[in-house]
């Protein structure tokens, strides 16, 4: 693996060559990295790729954390419980009754896009979608694994999700015949879509911190979340940050 030696590194592929080399880089890096934002490695900060660890060893986990897993019956479950015995309203424009959603409450915790919250005053950011095609298979194992990356430029999507092996494992994946797998394809995000990821540029974050004052200022509204603090947040980080909020606006 022969290293770059550019001494400062200025975007994503600059970065990569200097922690990684060529060879990896083109593998496993930048078709997948390019697909997944839409824009090429030279246009996306170097920042991006601290979020994947780089190890030399034969493990290959993903994160570094010793426990690493799923809530029991999924996410779904984990939210219904946390829920349960609380209204809630769904298909609901929280700008169409602003006021009245802030008059009801002392806090107000929002998740949505920050520039919208604040109707694009300093302009849009920008945002990534992802566009899902689902299939039933007459196998009981498509993959072997929960999920396998597709880092070739060449292939359109950039994972699939096979869903059982998110809860069954050994051979108890062979007791149901059939299976179902996702494709994931990102796409750029546009007024109807639902935006997943924020596009970390320096012009983004730029007029990110324009909102971001506006944000400060606000003294009953918590803003959390990707969408809202314009930040790629892994689940655990989002929990975590959840936690931090509620014992923090609990105190006050």
């Amino acid at each position: 693996m022969k290293l770059s030696s550019i001494n400062e590194a200025h975007n994503l592929e600059e970065h990569a060559l200097t922690l990684v080399g060529r060879e990896i880089y083109e593998k496993l890096i930048k078709g997948y990295t390019e697909k997944q934002w839409g824009k090429h490695c030279v246009e996306l900060p170097s920042s991006i790729l601290l979020r994947i660890p780089m190890r030399m060893t034969f493990n290959n986990n993903y994160f570094n954390d010793i426990y690493q897993g799923v809530p029991q019956e999924g996410y779904n479950k984990l939210i219904d419980s946390l829920l349960e015995d609380i209204e809630v309203r769904l298909n609901t424009d929280f700008f169409e009754a602003q006021d009245y959603y802030k008059a009801i409450a002392n806090k107000v915790l929002y998740t949505g896009k920050i520039d919208e919250f604040y109707r694009y005053c300093y302009g849009k950011l920008e945002y990534r979608t992802l566009r899902f095609e689902t299939e039933l298979f007459d196998t009981p194992n498509y993959q072997g694994n929960a999920v396998v990356n597709y880092t070739s430029i060449d292939v359109p999507y950039t994972r699939v999700i096979e869903h059982k092996h998110f809860e069954s494992f050994g051979e108890e994946v062979y007791l149901n015949p059939k299976t179902v797998i996702s494709k994931e394809y990102p796409a750029e995000w546009r007024e109807g879509l639902e935006a997943f990821y924020p596009v970390n540029t320096d012009r983004n974050q730029e007029l990110y911190d324009k909102y971001k004052q506006l944000a400060n200022n606000e003294e009953n509204v918590i803003f959390g979340g990707r969408l809202a603090e314009f930040k790629y947040l892994n689940m655990d980080e989002i929990i975590r940050k959840a936690l931090s909020e509620a014992e923090r606006a609990c105190n006050k």
